[in-house]
């Protein structure tokens, strides 16, 4: 990772990764691992594809799907202790769950230790585990063992010494195959008449659901948010009072550098602003070659560096507010002019765009740490080089498009009051985000000191404030200085000004448990809030697909199932941002019969039900959570959640395309809307 070059870094930055329905994140084999005498250990060892993670064990009932290890049928040998993970286990402290998971990356074994108590013996056991991802997770997974024979367990001296061999086991099938779709073939797949007395209901539809459309296809966009958001800071650095006076005269000196030849100037001044992307990007790749994947996934939970980043933004707002300026050594700055002086060539033009950099650092380095901070705490390892790439290439554009076009200088801005004011927006803007960083520490320690009102109570008096410094109704040292303070603030301040308090007043009914969707991804938890009015919540009738589908019939209703899990994330996510929009919720209790299937019910079905796929793997379903995994992956292809599918509850088609993890709550009213429109029209032409 470490010796990454940059090219690649830019190419990964425009690569976006693309999920699809059916999906193969870990890769499983088994082994019995004979250890001498009568002890022996089954191994289950896993490649975890980038991006996901495997759960640990001992999470608890109330956690995500946790390993475990389980017996079918084990004679002639017992087990020793308990199922142990190995590997560079993960902890993180998850809002959502209100405890610290643990997990892990790119590989995982788990071991469980067996002795042998008689001279045969017979293994039937399977691994049980959870994966997720950013946006998805998996059913719970089984990855099987089954050997029998001779136990090891004669004396030595009784028995010819022979090097142990570890017996490699072939890799097991597991609920998760390896394929984009299922082939077009599945209606040859076995449905056994023990899983439902009404076959066609659990015929594939795969062909059609692709026909009707959907958001099948889930593109990760974080990646280009943080681009846009360190070109957006960069783009904020370029207007402060440290840089933008310095671009005219920058510009000037490459100009003037090659009066007989323009052409070179130019050049030049596209060098410059080259070093500046150069130096910035070295930044991003040094925090990125520091603290690598593991420790920036570490790190954006860990309470000490929570609390250390909520301090570090307090100061850059003090600072911004004109309190005291953050400043590096004069002399670092003079000794870089001073070679950038006494050199030439495209080294004397780098030095200059490094003596920017440290004049500039008391206006920059409030930005550059917040986009650190935000960057390095989102768990992905290359966040913080396309941060600052993002940050660097709006600082150097002003620099090079003017000297191509100088004329443009005569219309640009002067320097003035302006820049004062922005300093002290973004202030108000960095003092709201360290709450943020606040509340993971507040959550991970249970402190209870900033819970939900308490956060809204405080982001409601920041932004007032805000609202009231842009309208003129509050100033600060630095307006003081800046000259008349009488002077009425222009109609855009006041704009914004309003706007601020607009959105001040929207957070206040959050204080009785309103969902505050626009501030949900940066408030506490709503059940760390003491005093909630808010009892409106949205859940399925039905938890069995054939009970669902015969009550849709009898009500002339088409059927929504929500293919879930208790331990989903991103479940509970569309649930509280989207379920409860109050025209989602009506459509989905009084125009559909709701029918949600865990697929992690740990259930036991009434007897084991094997079942074989259409790869020809045969499986073997022992509770209710497999039985409903098998109907989504057989019937729709897909096998992760949340997933949402629209059926017609007399012939089990789709009525529209299916739906995943996508907070866009238009788009899911568009969804439902289809499924409601076609199933009257299948209606009314079944009338005719």
């Amino acid at each position: 990772m470490k010796n990454k070059t940059i090219m690649c870094l830019l190419v990964s930055l425009f690569a976006l990764t693309v999920q699809g329905q059916m999906v193969d994140p870990v890769k499983f084999v088994s082994e019995l691992k004979l250890l001498g005498n009568a002890d022996a250990e089954i191994v289950f060892k896993g490649i975890i594809d980038n991006g996901w993670h495997v759960y640990s064990t001992d999470l608890g009932q109330e956690g995500p799907i946790e390993a475990t290890f389980n017996e079918v049928k084990m004679e002639g040998v017992e087990k020793v202790g308990k199922l142990t993970p190995k590997g560079k286990e993960i902890k993180k402290f998850d809002e959502l769950f209100g405890m610290e998971l643990k997990y892990f990356e790119n590989a995982v074994t788990f071991v469980q230790k067996v002795k042998f108590t008689k001279p045969e013996y017979v293994i039937d056991c399977f691994l049980e585990y959870g994966a997720c991802n950013d946006r998805t997770c998996m059913p719970p997974t089984q990855v099987e063992l089954k050997k029998s024979g001779a136990s090891p367990s004669v004396p030595k001296q009784e028995k010819e010494e022979k090097p142990v061999v570890a017996e490699q086991q072939e890799e097991p099938s597991a609920d998760i195959q390896s394929a984009d779709t299922i082939a077009a073939d599945t209606t040859a797949v076995n449905i056994p008449s023990e899983i439902t007395g009404n076959v066609d209901l659990w015929q594939p539809v795969v062909n059609e659901l692709k026909a009707s459309g959907g958001n099948d296809n889930l593109v990760s966009r974080s990646l280009l948010y943080l681009l846009l958001m360190g070109f957006v800071g960069g783009l904020l650095a370029v207007c402060m009072p440290c840089i933008w006076p310095i671009i005219p005269m920058t510009v000037s000196f490459f100009l003037k550098r090659a009066k007989t030849d323009k052409q070179k100037g130019i050049r030049d001044a596209i060098t410059y602003g080259l070093s500046i992307i150069v130096i910035y990007l070295g930044l991003g790749l040094l925090v990125t070659a520091l603290f690598g994947s593991d420790t920036l996934n570490a790190m954006s939970t860990n309470a000490v560096f929570n609390i250390f980043l909520f301090l570090l933004l307090v100061v850059f707002a003090l600072s911004f507010f004109g309190w005291f300026e953050i400043k590096l050594p004069s002399s670092w700055a003079d000794s870089v002019d001073s070679k950038a002086s006494a050199t030439s060539g495209l080294i004397s033009i780098f030095l200059m765009a490094f003596t920017l950099v440290l004049v500039s650092f008391s206006c920059t380095a409030p930005i550059i740490g917040l986009l650190l901070v935000e960057t390095t705490t989102s768990g992905n390892w290359i966040a913080p080089a396309v941060g600052m790439f993002g940050f660097a290439l709006a600082l150097a554009l002003p620099f090079t498009l003017f000297a191509l076009f100088p004329s443009w200088l005569k219309q640009a801005p002067k320097s003035g009051s302006w820049m004062t004011t922005l300093k002290v927006v973004l202030g108000f803007i960095e003092l709201a985000f360290a709450l943020k960083f606040f509340s993971v520490a507040d959550l991970a320690y249970s402190w209870h000191l900033l819970d939900r009102e308490v956060f809204l109570s405080l982001w409601i008096v920041i932004f007032g404030l805000l609202g009231a410094y842009l309208c003129g109704w509050l100033k600060f040292q630095e307006d003081e200085i800046g000259g008349d303070l009488n002077k009425p603030m222009p109609v855009v301040c006041i704009m914004g000004g309003l706007v601020s308090l607009a959105f001040a007043v929207y957070m206040v009914p959050g204080l009785w448990g309103a969902p505050c969707k626009a501030v949900s991804a940066f408030a506490p938890p709503m059940n760390t809030q003491d005093f909630n009015l808010n009892t409106k919540t949205v859940e399925a009738r039905y938890t069995d697909y054939e009970a669902g589908m015969n009550a849709a019939r009898a009500e002339g209703k088409p059927v929504f199932i929500d293919f879930t899990g208790f331990g989903c994330v991103n479940c509970r996510k569309m649930e509280a941002a989207v379920w409860t929009d109050p025209r989602v919720a009506d459509k989905l209790k009084n125009d559909y019969v709701l029918i949600s299937l865990f697929v992690d019910d740990k259930t036991p079905l009434a007897e084991p039900i094997e079942v074989t796929d259409a790869q020809g793997n045969k499986k073997t379903l022992r509770t209710v959570g497999a039985k409903w995994s098998y109907l989504q992956s057989h019937k729709f292809g897909a096998n992760a959640q949340p997933f949402y599918v629209v059926l017609d509850p007399s012939t089990g088609k789709p009525l529209s395309g299916s739906r995943a993890y996508d907070e866009d709550i238009a788009a899911y009213l568009v969804f439902l809307n289809n499924g409601i429109s076609n199933y009257k029209t299948k209606l009314d032409y079944g009338k005719d």
